[in-house]
């Protein structure tokens, strides 16, 4: 058995011998950084094993370095070799039946190394497809499907939202063992990772944007429309198999669940990834199968964040022949932007990271580190299952039977995102649910809930802040998942009775769920309530009737590629009267924060905190440190607002709030005397 060498760990936990103190990330899964010289500027696009447990990989700087020794076995450090350079921003490599393959802006490459010097000579064009020379207009993969066919995916251009500006951007693409191209499906807006499940079926991964409420991964079949209508320009070009139309599609602003039922084609997610509690920029699947050795999650998949430097897990089943299901955190605290993740032999996970100029929790411009498992089990709920009146939870390790029956120990509400052309959305149709009933089976390892009433088409969000372990009363070490409940599945309902009626009440206030988000627990201020920024005195839009003789100073703002304000540094007098107006010429989301002395970092991680209610409030917490904001402004949008500066001299940092941001995009307002 792979495991065997933690046997010792898994019998303590067994015997109930765990340490009663919550357990930690870091304690459960160890990471390992691989050193990078200083010349080499590892920003890496893709990441292949080599049958000689080296690792090859690509950048998004043209070139392909062979690792040797990266597990640092012996103490020994890792060592580089220059296998390939001068190609065009690779974001992805396959070592496929003894070649490398990657992609680059403009096509599928072969590389070879002919004279075997450790070096490729031969650089083979498999297949082209044309640019317009939009810079968003990426290449991902390949991936070699399950009928052994090379898979890639085209992003979409960008001028103000995403187009298909050159033929087939915006498809996956498939390419028989010939290389002959066939059109697989469309609807895709910024499709930077896929893979295979456990059953061979295509699962990709979308980030936020025009069209997409929220990231997702989804189960992508032959013919299927994703959701963005850029790319149904080539949908009548030979070979497709999308009969949909960009007239087909409409722009309301409804659930997509619900756009689905009358546009024939249309595929909703399989799984939700609600935007800025669990990501912000989804960047790379990877199949918990035999090659892995990370916990108790076989069968699941991890995907990672490039924004938020993370990894989560998502369990998957299917339902009436849908696939549906959970994301949960795993783990966070990577040294740059997540983007690609492969197995080692060992089972070990590496982790392949950038910033690429954009934001990334992780402070790195790029990294490469390995992700392992210590042999602790961890306290985790390891699957949620749905049911015909609620949902059943597995635990890796029995629960608290005081604990888990009672209705305290929960909160659960449904929402979902609208589907329209605008960036991005704001959470709608937000709802509590109440449970009626709960069941533990025998061995304490699942709990059904019953609840009063279920949506389908809907993100249910469930929440076991209350839960406690049989052996030593530990939490959970994530107390909160978000299953999609595309459909509900047939069977025996039960009936609450005196013996599954829940014990106590569901925790307090779960009707006001909204203001009350387990994400905000850290971000009490001066009045102990957490909540948006309701203060219309910190986002002034009318010049005030007191400045007689209109502002002091007007100040315009911009961005900068990059994750910048076009201005860093402004010297201002204190009570100067200032009418400042933010443009946002990105391609991002973008607002203007200003805090007092010293609070910048303070008020981004508190953004960081602000769950479902983020959008809503334009990603401002109300907080004494903030004391002027713009709203959250959609790309080529401005605002204006007017303030007073503060009388008291001293550096007041600005920033984009936005979830992960502010630690790239700020500046600072100097207030003399």
């Amino acid at each position: 058995m792979k495991n065997s060498k933690y046997l010792l760990s898994l019998l303590l936990f067994a015997a109930g011998i765990a340490k009663t103190t919550a357990q930690t990330e870091n304690q459960i899964f160890p990471i390992v950084t691989l050193p990078i010289p200083k010349e080499i500027a590892l920003e890496v696009g893709g990441m292949t094993l080599l049958p000689n447990d080296e690792l090859a990989v690509a950048t998004r700087r043209g070139e392909v370095w062979i690792i040797t020794n990266p597990y640092m076995k012996d103490g020994q450090q890792p060592k580089y070799r220059l296998f390939a350079h001068g190609m065009h921003e690779i974001l992805g490599l396959n070592y496929i039946k003894g070649d490398m393959y990657l992609t680059q802006r403009a096509e599928l490459t072969r590389l070879r190394d002919l004279d075997g010097d450790g070096e490729a000579d031969e650089y083979k064009t498999m297949y082209s497809w044309p640019l317009s020379g939009n810079y968003h207009e990426y290449a991902y993969g390949p991936m070699l499907d399950k009928e052994g066919n090379m898979v890639v995916t085209l992003n979409l251009g960008w001028i103000g939202f995403g187009e298909s500006m050159s033929k087939w951007h915006g498809w996956m693409l498939k390419f028989s063992p010939d290389f002959t191209m066939k059109p697989f499906a469309t609807g895709f807006r910024s499709p930077a990772a896929f893979a295979l499940n456990g059953s061979g079926d295509i699962f990709y991964a979308e980030n936020q944007g025009d069209w997409v409420g929220s990231g997702s991964i989804t189960h992508v079949e032959e013919g299927d429309f994703v959701g963005n209508p850029a790319g149904l320009i080539w949908a009548d070009q030979p070979g497709s198999p999308v009969k949909l139309r960009k007239k087909d599609i409409p722009d309301t602003g409804e659930p997509k669940y619900d756009v689905a039922k009358r546009v024939p084609g249309l595929k909703t997610p399989s799984v939700w990834i609600p935007h800025s509690i669990m990501g912000n920029s989804t960047s790379g699947i990877l199949d918990y199968s035999d090659n892995g050795n990370m916990g108790p999650f076989n069968g699941q998949l991890f995907v990672g964040d490039q924004a938020q430097s993370k990894i989560s897990r998502v369990f998957l089943e299917k339902v009436k022949g849908v696939y549906q299901g959970a994301v949960f955190p795993f783990r966070e605290g990577f040294s740059s932007g997540v983007l690609r993740m492969n197995w080692g032999s060992d089972g070990s996970m590496f982790v392949g990271m950038t910033s690429r100029g954009w934001s990334s929790t992780g402070k790195e411009e790029y990294g490469l580190q390995r992700l392992t498992w210590s042999g602790i089990i961890p306290f985790e709920i390891q699957t949620i299952k749905a049911q015909p009146d609620g949902f059943e939870l597995e635990f890796t390790m029995p629960v608290d039977e005081k604990t888990a029956r009672n209705a305290g120990s929960y909160k659960l509400s449904t929402f979902t995102y609208k589907y329209h052309h605008i960036y991005g959305s704001p959470v709608i149709n937000q709802s509590p649910r109440n449970i009626k009933a709960i069941e533990i089976s025998p061995d304490h390892k699942r709990v059904r809930l019953v609840l009063d009433s279920l949506k389908q088409g809907y993100i249910q969000e469930i929440r076991t802040e209350g839960i406690r372990s049989e052996s030593g009363n530990a939490p959970l070490l994530h107390n909160y998942a978000y299953y999609t409940l595309n459909q509900i599945p047939d069977g025996e309902k039960i009936v609450a009775t005196a013996e599954n009626k829940p014990l106590g009440a569901m925790q307090a206030d779960n009707t006001k769920q909204s203001m009350d988000h387990h994400h905000m627990g850290n971000m009490a201020t001066t009045t102990g309530k957490v909540t948006g920024n309701t203060s219309a005195a910190k986002h002034v839009t009318k010049l005030p009737a007191s400045w007689k003789n209109g502002p002091d100073k007007t100040i315009l703002l911009g961005t900068k590629p990059g994750l910048k304000f076009d201005i860093t540094n402004f010297t201002l007098k204190a009570g100067t009267k200032v009418k400042l107006t933010f443009a946002n010429t990105d391609d991002m989301l973008h607002n203007f924060v200003l805090t007092m002395p010293g609070s910048g970092n303070i008020v981004g991680e508190m953004v960081m905190k602000m769950g479902l209610d983020g959008e809503k409030y334009d990603f401002v917490p109300n907080s004494s440190k903030v004391l002027v904001h713009t709203v959250l402004l959609q790309p080529g949008k401005s605002d204006t607002v007017y303030f007073t500066v503060p009388k008291t001299p001293g550096v007041y940092p600005f920033i984009c709030s936005y979830p992960g941001h502010y630690t790239v995009m700020k500046g600072q307002i100097k207030v003399l005397k």
